[in-house]
Protein backbone atom coordinates (compact mmCIF):
# COMPACT_ATOMS: atom_id res chain seq x y z
CA UNK A 1 0.00 0.00 0.00
CA UNK A 2 3.07 2.55 1.01
CA UNK A 3 4.78 1.73 -2.36
CA UNK A 4 1.36 2.58 -4.32
CA UNK A 5 1.07 5.81 -2.35
CA UNK A 6 4.39 6.61 -2.76
CA UNK A 7 4.68 6.14 -6.46
CA UNK A 8 1.27 7.73 -7.37
CA UNK A 9 2.81 10.91 -5.86
CA UNK A 10 5.94 11.14 -7.85
CA UNK A 11 5.26 12.53 -11.25
CA UNK A 12 8.47 12.83 -13.54
CA UNK A 13 6.82 16.83 -13.75
CA UNK A 14 6.66 17.36 -10.64
CA UNK A 15 10.44 16.11 -10.05
CA UNK A 16 11.79 17.95 -12.16
CA UNK A 17 9.85 21.38 -11.76
CA UNK A 18 9.87 21.31 -8.08
CA UNK A 19 10.86 24.24 -6.02
CA UNK A 20 13.76 21.84 -4.15
CA UNK A 21 14.80 21.19 -8.09
CA UNK A 22 14.85 24.52 -9.02
CA UNK A 23 16.26 26.26 -6.10
CA UNK A 24 19.14 23.65 -6.22
CA UNK A 25 20.06 24.68 -10.18
CA UNK A 26 20.54 28.51 -8.75
CA UNK A 27 22.06 27.35 -6.02
CA UNK A 28 24.48 25.56 -8.02
CA UNK A 29 25.00 28.28 -10.46
CA UNK A 30 25.35 30.73 -7.52
CA UNK A 31 27.96 28.60 -5.77
CA UNK A 32 30.26 28.47 -9.61
CA UNK A 33 31.17 31.65 -9.13
CA UNK A 34 30.56 32.87 -5.62
CA UNK A 35 31.52 36.64 -6.40
CA UNK A 36 28.84 37.34 -8.38
CA UNK A 37 25.26 37.69 -8.07
CA UNK A 38 22.19 37.91 -10.53
CA UNK A 39 18.91 39.30 -10.67
CA UNK A 40 15.36 36.74 -11.19
CA UNK A 41 15.24 36.90 -15.36
CA UNK A 42 19.30 36.26 -15.56
CA UNK A 43 18.53 32.98 -13.05
CA UNK A 44 15.31 32.02 -14.92
CA UNK A 45 17.82 32.11 -18.33
CA UNK A 46 20.48 29.74 -16.02
CA UNK A 47 17.79 27.39 -14.79
CA UNK A 48 16.52 27.04 -18.32
CA UNK A 49 20.26 26.75 -19.95
CA UNK A 50 21.80 24.39 -17.34
CA UNK A 51 19.26 21.65 -18.24
CA UNK A 52 19.15 22.31 -21.83
CA UNK A 53 22.93 23.04 -22.94
CA UNK A 54 22.62 20.66 -25.84
CA UNK A 55 20.74 23.58 -27.48
CA UNK A 56 23.94 25.19 -27.49
CA UNK A 57 26.81 24.51 -30.18
CA UNK A 58 29.76 23.09 -28.20
CA UNK A 59 28.03 22.88 -25.14
CA UNK A 60 28.15 19.84 -22.76
CA UNK A 61 24.79 17.61 -23.63
CA UNK A 62 21.58 18.20 -22.10
CA UNK A 63 20.83 17.47 -18.89
CA UNK A 64 16.84 16.44 -19.19
CA UNK A 65 15.82 15.08 -22.08
CA UNK A 66 14.78 16.86 -25.43
CA UNK A 67 11.67 16.54 -25.23
CA UNK A 68 9.26 18.90 -28.05
CA UNK A 69 8.05 21.99 -27.11
CA UNK A 70 10.54 22.41 -24.19
CA UNK A 71 10.98 25.96 -25.40
CA UNK A 72 7.46 27.39 -24.02
CA UNK A 73 8.73 26.46 -20.98
CA UNK A 74 10.58 30.11 -20.56
CA UNK A 75 7.25 31.20 -19.99
CA UNK A 76 6.17 29.24 -17.27
CA UNK A 77 9.42 28.64 -15.33
CA UNK A 78 9.49 32.38 -13.52
CA UNK A 79 7.19 30.96 -10.24
CA UNK A 80 9.31 27.83 -10.09
CA UNK A 81 12.34 29.44 -10.13
CA UNK A 82 11.02 32.32 -7.58
CA UNK A 83 9.72 29.32 -5.14
CA UNK A 84 13.27 27.23 -5.69
CA UNK A 85 14.87 30.50 -4.23
CA UNK A 86 12.78 30.99 -1.75
CA UNK A 87 13.59 27.60 -0.24
CA UNK A 88 16.96 28.06 -0.48
CA UNK A 89 17.00 31.68 0.73
CA UNK A 90 14.80 29.57 4.10
CA UNK A 91 17.41 27.28 3.92
CA UNK A 92 20.62 29.82 3.76
CA UNK A 93 22.10 28.63 0.94
CA UNK A 94 21.20 31.83 -1.40
CA UNK A 95 20.73 35.42 0.26
CA UNK A 96 18.87 37.98 -1.67
CA UNK A 97 20.31 41.47 -2.15
CA UNK A 98 18.75 44.43 -1.89
CA UNK A 99 20.51 47.62 -4.15
CA UNK A 100 19.33 50.69 -5.45
CA UNK A 101 18.96 48.58 -8.82
CA UNK A 102 16.84 46.00 -7.93
CA UNK A 103 16.93 42.34 -6.28
CA UNK A 104 19.55 40.34 -6.45
CA UNK A 105 20.89 36.91 -5.21
CA UNK A 106 24.09 35.35 -4.26
CA UNK A 107 25.05 31.89 -2.92
CA UNK A 108 25.89 32.13 1.04
CA UNK A 109 29.39 30.28 2.29
CA UNK A 110 26.98 27.23 3.09
CA UNK A 111 25.88 27.29 -0.12
CA UNK A 112 29.47 25.37 -1.78
CA UNK A 113 29.88 23.45 1.65
CA UNK A 114 26.08 22.06 1.00
CA UNK A 115 26.36 21.17 -2.62
CA UNK A 116 29.85 19.44 -2.30
CA UNK A 117 28.79 16.75 0.44
CA UNK A 118 25.83 15.67 -2.22
CA UNK A 119 27.21 12.87 -4.16
CA UNK A 120 24.66 11.82 -6.83
CA UNK A 121 25.59 12.08 -10.16
CA UNK A 122 22.72 14.62 -11.17
CA UNK A 123 24.32 17.40 -8.96
CA UNK A 124 27.47 16.49 -10.34
CA UNK A 125 26.22 17.08 -13.85
CA UNK A 126 24.44 19.97 -12.71
CA UNK A 127 27.62 21.49 -11.46
CA UNK A 128 29.47 20.82 -14.70
CA UNK A 129 26.96 22.60 -16.50
CA UNK A 130 26.29 25.48 -14.05
CA UNK A 131 30.34 26.37 -14.65
CA UNK A 132 30.21 26.45 -17.92
CA UNK A 133 27.18 28.68 -18.10
CA UNK A 134 28.53 30.98 -15.54
CA UNK A 135 32.24 30.79 -17.62
CA UNK A 136 30.12 31.55 -21.06
CA UNK A 137 27.90 34.72 -19.07
CA UNK A 138 30.94 36.22 -17.73
CA UNK A 139 33.11 35.85 -21.24
CA UNK A 140 29.57 37.42 -22.59
CA UNK A 141 27.48 38.96 -19.86
CA UNK A 142 23.86 39.36 -21.35
CA UNK A 143 24.63 38.83 -25.14
CA UNK A 144 25.50 35.55 -24.57
CA UNK A 145 21.70 35.34 -23.30
CA UNK A 146 19.93 37.18 -25.65
CA UNK A 147 21.86 35.28 -27.91
CA UNK A 148 20.52 31.59 -26.63
CA UNK A 149 17.37 33.08 -26.32
CA UNK A 150 16.85 34.51 -29.00
CA UNK A 151 17.46 30.84 -31.21
CA UNK A 152 15.02 29.13 -28.67
CA UNK A 153 11.93 31.91 -29.20
CA UNK A 154 12.79 31.22 -32.98
CA UNK A 155 12.41 26.96 -32.36
CA UNK A 156 9.23 27.93 -29.97
CA UNK A 157 7.45 30.08 -32.88
CA UNK A 158 8.55 27.68 -35.24
CA UNK A 159 6.90 24.69 -33.27
CA UNK A 160 3.94 27.11 -32.56
CA UNK A 161 3.35 27.32 -36.40
CA UNK A 162 4.06 23.86 -36.76
CA UNK A 163 1.20 22.83 -34.60
CA UNK A 164 -0.74 25.38 -36.03
CA UNK A 165 -0.69 23.93 -39.44
CA UNK A 166 -1.36 20.39 -37.90
CA UNK A 167 -4.46 21.62 -35.98
CA UNK A 168 -5.82 23.45 -38.82
CA UNK A 169 -5.32 20.72 -41.52
CA UNK A 170 -7.63 18.09 -42.63
CA UNK A 171 -5.31 15.28 -41.81
CA UNK A 172 -4.79 17.11 -38.01
CA UNK A 173 -9.07 16.16 -37.99
CA UNK A 174 -8.38 12.64 -38.63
Amino acid sequence: MGKKTMSKGLHADYIFNCALETGMRSACVLAADQSMKYDLQQLLAFDHLVVHTGDIHNAPPSLHPNVLQRNGELLVRRPLVEHGLLLMEHKKLVEKIISIDGFYYRATDLASVFIESLTNNYIEELCKRADWAVRMYKDSGDEFFSEVFNAAFDRWRNEFQIAEISIGSDEGLK
